[in-house]
This record gives structure tokens, sequence and C-alpha cells, in this order.
């Protein structure tokens, strides 16, 4: 029997600009892939962390996220260190979820350019 074991999953995605929504839209999109490229379901999630670059300061990633059923996950907002030259308007997740995959059968999800971010992963 395989049990299930605690692993991080990432992802990250750009907004087109810095308003509630667009950052609602590119959040949630990017959590519902998440969920759904790794066969999740909801009560898996531990805790989930948002980093949102320097130029996205308009709406916490988290409010998204209870927007589509997360509120009752711990959730976490930070702003990325602004490192010159890094992504712009990106939000990027690190997921804590159980699960019975191995690391190596985890797909995390880059979407719109930050798919640009991890092009070693397969989509």
């Amino acid at each position: 029997m395989t049990f299930p074991l605690l692993r991080g999953l990432r992802g990250a995605t750009t907004c087109d600009a810095d308003t509630p929504e667009d950052i609602r839209i590119a959040t949630q999109e990017l959590l519902l892939a998440m969920m759904e490229r790794n066969e999740l379901d909801h009560d898996d999630v531990v805790s989930v962390i948002f980093t949102t670059s320097t130029d996205l300061t308009s709406s916490f990633p988290a409010t998204a996220a209870r927007g589509v059923g997360f509120g009752d996950i711990p959730l976490l907002c930070a702003s990325e260190i602004a490192v010159p030259g890094s992504m712009a308007k990106c939000v990027r997740i690190l997921m804590h979820v159980y699960t019975t995959r191995q690391r190596t059968e985890m797909r995390h999800v880059y979407l719109r350019n930050a798919q640009s971010l991890r092009d070693d992963l397969p989509e």
C-alpha cells in the first residue's frame, strides 16, 4: 500500500496589468491548473504560499484563491525580492500537498509568460 507524502508543488503565471481583476484571473487559472494536472482534491492541499513581483500591489493572490474554494486552507502572501531583470507582473505559488506521486511525477505548472522560467519542464 502506498501512503501519501507531503510534497511541494510549484507554479507561476503572469498578469497583463496590476489590477485586482487581472490578479484574480491569473491566480485562479494557475491554482486550478495545478490541481487538475496533479489530480488533487481540495483535502490534499495543506497550505499555499503566494509571492508576487514588486510591480503587483493592487490585490492579494490569496483573495483570489478564496474565490475558488481555498478559504479554509492556510494562505500566505509575500513579495519577491526585486532582482534586476526578473519576470514582471508575476505570481508564483508554492503549494504543499499530500500525494502518492513521486517527486518526479509532480507536474509543476508555468503559464503565460512564466513558461519561460522553466522551459525544462513538460507541459
